[in-house]
């Protein structure tokens, strides 16, 4: 267990820093776009395609593993906002909590941190589950947060959206070059290829600082809107839900795939889990502030899930793969 957390520590340290940074104010609030804009644009598609240039083009065409993870993704989003919807919660705050409770923060933590852990292999399934999330989980939530008449097009203009959203973000963009680079075998010129090596080298801890950055940010600023106060029992279920039951269902679904002769590897089994173990994804608390939601709620899901995350996914890769 001392091994896993010497891995993970610097992490969630870093994670910490950045919220310390931007709480103190000694990163002032408006650099953080900045910061989240480097990392979105440049930074992390830069590492997206080099592990999925560096990835076995069928690996990234799992369609079962594909498949899998997106059938938990529904499961978790239908059962968050069943359980959620309330006098309190309607469905615009039930659908950003169903999405802190299905969105694993794979893209800015998720992959370099199970690279440390696993190794390179350990990019390319986290890689499908990351299409599956931008493109399946999120655009869902979304459409389902419209379903409260709180935007008069609801639910269809929200989802066309959505896929707007999916389309102009780099980081789907960078798989698939990546993945047709790796089809190709294609290479960069050693200039170009020097210079993404660099951007790529950047994304992890600028990725993981911008994290406690903005998550510092959404609470400071959910302290100043005049959303009705929040109650723990709207925010600790949620925070189960992402690092206890989301990982048991994907551990659940994906031994009854192999049960039923589905080809999934043990290792990409391990992976998957583990991502589903990750706290919820940072940039789901900029979504909240776009489309009216109760932000300060779902910051405050996405701040516990990553501070009580250092312990149990550390735990979980203790279980899955040992000391």
């Amino acid at each position: 267990m001392l091994n896993i957390l010497l891995v993970t520590f610097p992490f969630f340290a870093l994670v910490l820093a950045g919220f310390i940074a931007a709480h103190r104010r000694w990163l002032p609030l408006d650099a953080i776009p900045g910061l989240n804009g480097f990392v979105l644009f440049f930074a992390l598609p830069c590492m997206l395609y080099r592990f999925g240039a560096g990835t076995p083009i069928l690996q990234l065409l799992d369609v079962t593993l594909f498949c899998a993870y997106a059938l938990c993704a529904l499961l978790m989003v239908g059962f968050v906002v069943a359980v959620s919807l309330s006098r309190r919660i309607g469905w615009n705050d039930a659908a950003f909590g169903a999405l802190v409770g299905a969105f694993p923060n794979t893209g800015f933590m998720g992959v370099p941190l199970l690279v440390a852990l696993l190794g390179a292999a350990a990019a390319g399934p986290a890689i499908v589950t990351i299409l599956v999330d931008l493109i399946i989980t999120s655009s869902l939530c979304i459409a389902l947060s419209r379903l409260d008449g709180a935007d008069e097009h609801g639910a269809s203009r929200a989802a066309k959206n959505a896929l707007k959203g999916v389309l102009t973000n780099p980081m789907p963009w960078a798989i698939l070059l990546g993945a047709a680079s790796s089809g190709l075998r294609f290479t960069l010129i050693e200039p170009l290829d020097k210079t993404v090596a660099l951007l790529a080298d950047a994304a992890s801890p600028v990725a993981l600082f911008t994290i406690g950055a903005v998550l510092a940010r959404s609470q400071i600023r959910a302290n100043e809107t005049q959303h009705a106060p929040i109650l723990w029992r709207e925010v600790l279920p949620t925070v189960f839900f992402k690092l206890v039951l989301h990982p048991v269902l994907v551990l659940l679904v994906l031994s009854a795939a192999i049960q039923q002769g589905f080809s999934v590897e043990r290792f990409t089994l391990v992976v998957v889990v583990l991502v589903a173990a990750l706290p919820s994804a940072s940039n789901v608390a900029l979504l909240t502030e776009r489309f009216g939601a109760n932000t300060g709620r779902i910051a405050n899901i996405i701040l516990l899930s990553t501070a009580t995350a250092f312990l149990t996914f550390s735990g979980a890769v203790a279980l899955l793969i040992g000391n």
